[in-house]
């Protein structure tokens, strides 16, 4: 989503702003702009329609000088892409702002306000808060007073950056359902919506809790809570690596992510595993016990996530003989549900700031779940904070905006948590011991995969003037088959979709013939035969078959039908280490192709706003 950075330096902070911003590119964005207060104390803004490399271009013909400033990019909500709907915002040269989330009310304040003279220049709801600030900062003459009063009546969610020509050496944040950071530096401070912004200039951040409003000096970080009181939040020392955001040699940041998955892997299940069993105590203090009384799982996510969440639901009732659903987020929040007896909450999200399942969480906790259980890959996120048992998947900084290691470290996780469940229930010491070797292998089983790395890069050469891919798969890789046909679409642009390879007679064998490529996923499980049967009705009606099989499943390659070899496994990590190569296929594909692989078109990182 939109990205936010601000400093108030000893030295010219256009710079920084810039490297926060390129940092901040793998969000998603459509435009993008800075403001800098210069030694005149003047507002000197730049605003760009397309990337950061065109804002950095515009700002080389005459860099701004100035300490304090704010930088923007912009991911479109209300207005479409253009230059004026780009950040920041400002209001009669006085002040400036940017702004991150959705403020809800603003038509009623746009009426207020061209009641009260404001003339706007723009299409976004963001034009309303500035302007407020404005309004309110000739009546109180304090930069902090006002912004501290214009938060009071918006509606919505929002983080901001706001610095005035009234006090050029003062940057205000506040935030409210969007992430925001405070970045502590030798002499000077920042501001971003994500800690990758900052890494060249600190490691030391303070994350800002909702409702809260913080007035930043060179100096000082004064923040006050929703209720105006003066308080303390905790300096937190993150430990990423300036180059940790780096493509590392790789391409493309998803290649990297793709490719460090069997790492990530182990990241995520070292300490958590130890002579064949999952350790006690890994979800949270009290988790054990809590699982002990659980009768019911509720999985809630977005996306990708959602689709992890389907994995799981198979092996929560197949293999801990638990009853689960799995819900949407932005359904579940707004239907009436019914909370089973004794059931956890659990919440999937990379970023732990998706707007939907950050709702969904908090409509949960007034819920009679027993429990609530986030599985995440930001430590500080809202979801981490907000949920009684957490779960950290190591998968370090995921760039690319087509998720890859964070869905394959999510199915570890998940796998460990029904092992977690499963031994309250029925699953035997033998059968977590036999789970807990598959994980332990799981890192090479995926190197093994990452070898069909050319093979695949060959397949996708048959793809460059498709349309349309139809993906099946019975079981477990029914969500993987969703995945599959998610990965192609969102960086090929190429229609796909999935269906359980059961349905095909029920609708979508209308649309086979030779021009739709069908990517079936072939395990060697108890569904395979009916598989083939399933395959066999699409090579019937002239279908091409693209499958990706296991090696001892016995499917033979022939007229019409490709064969691609993986490794066999086990039924309980398939889901994992079939991901694998239906990543390496849709982004070959979208290479060839010529798309935007890191930074697909229409599509943001992390949704913070619904």
């Amino acid at each position: 989503m939109c990205g936010i950075v601000g400093a108030v330096a000893q030295r010219d902070a256009s710079p920084i702003l810039l490297e926060g911003l390129k940092r901040l590119e793998y969000r998603g964005y459509d435009s993008a702009g800075v403001a800098v207060m210069n030694p005149e104390s003047i507002l000197v803004r730049t605003r760009v329609l397309g990337k950061v490399r065109k804002l950095e271009e515009e700002l080389a013909k005459s860099p701004p000088a100035g300490g304090t400033g704010i930088a923007h990019t912009r991911w479109a909500t209300h207005g479409k892409p253009s230059t004026s709907n780009a950040h920041p915002h400002i209001c009669r040269d006085q002040v400036a702002l940017v702004h991150n989330g959705i403020i809800e009310n603003h038509d009623h304040l746009r009426k207020q306000q061209q009641a009260n003279g404001y003339i706007f220049t723009s299409e976004t709801d963001s034009e309303v808060v500035v302007n407020q600030v404005h309004e309110f900062l000739g009546r109180d003459n304090n930069l902090l007073e006002a912004v501290m009063d214009t938060v009071k009546i918006l509606e919505g969610a929002y983080a901001l950056g706001v610095i005035s020509t009234t006090d050029p050496e003062r940057l205000i944040a506040a935030r409210r359902g969007s992430p925001l950071v405070i970045g502590l530096g030798l002499g000077e401070n920042f501001i971003a919506s994500d800690v990758f912004a900052l890494l060249p200039v600190t490691q030391r951040f303070i994350f800002l809790q909702d409702g809260d409003v913080a007035d930043i000096t060179r100096e000082t970080i004064t923040i006050y809570d929703d209720q105006g009181n003066m308080v303390e939040r905790p300096v937190t020392v993150s430990e990423l690596t300036v180059d940790a955001a780096d493509k590392s040699g790789y391409r493309h940041y998803m290649l990297k992510e793709i490719f460090t998955q069997p790492q990530a892997i182990a990241d995520t299940l070292e300490g958590r595993i130890l002579k064949g069993r999952v350790l006690s105590g890994i979800f949270g203090m009290g988790g054990d016990e809590i699982f002990s009384k659980v009768e019911n799982v509720q999985i809630i996510a977005c996306g990708t996530s959602y689709h992890a969440g389907m994995v799981a639901r198979y092996w929560i009732e197949s293999i801990a003989g638990l009853p689960c659903n799995v819900e949407i987020a932005s359904e579940y929040r707004y239907r009436k549900s019914r909370v089973q007896p004794n059931s956890l909450f659990v919440t999937i999200s990379q970023s732990g700031e998706t707007a939907d399942t950050l709702a969904a969480l908090e409509l949960a906790r007034t819920s009679a779940y027993l429990a609530t259980l986030s599985i995440c890959n930001v430590a500080e996120s809202s979801l981490v904070r907000g949920s009684d048992l957490v779960f950290m998947t190591r998968a370090g900084p995921e760039i690319g905006v087509a998720s890859t290691k964070a869905f394959t470290t999510q199915l570890v996780a998940l796998l460990l948590l029904v092992v977690a469940l499963g031994r309250h229930n029925e699953m035997t010491a033998d059968d977590e011991a036999e789970i807990v070797n598959e994980l332990e292998g799981l890192p090479g089983r995926i190197n093994n995969v990452l070898e069909m790395n050319d093979v695949i890069g060959n397949l996708a050469e048959q793809f460059t003037d498709k349309h349309h891919a139809l993906f099946l798969g019975r079981g477990t890789m029914l969500p993987i088959a969703m995945e599959g046909a998610l990965k192609l679409k969102e960086i090929s642009y190429i229609h796909a979709e999935a269906y359980a390879a059961g349905e095909l007679k029920h609708g979508p064998l209308a649309l086979v013939d030779e021009d739709m490529p069908v990517i079936t996923i072939a395990p060697n499980d108890v569904l395979l035969e009916k598989l083939k049967s399933n395959m066999h009705e699409v090579r019937a009606r002239g279908g091409k078959l693209f499958v990706f099989a296991d090696a001892d499943a016995h499917v033979e390659p022939s007229d019409g039908l490709q064969v691609f070899r993986v490794i066999s496994v086990d039924e309980c990590i398939a889901p994992i280490v079939y991901t694998v190569p239906l990543q390496l296929f849709a982004y070959h594909v979208a290479v060839l192709k010529g798309a935007d692989v890191d930074q697909p078109r229409n599509l943001a990182k992390s949704v913070t706003v619904e």
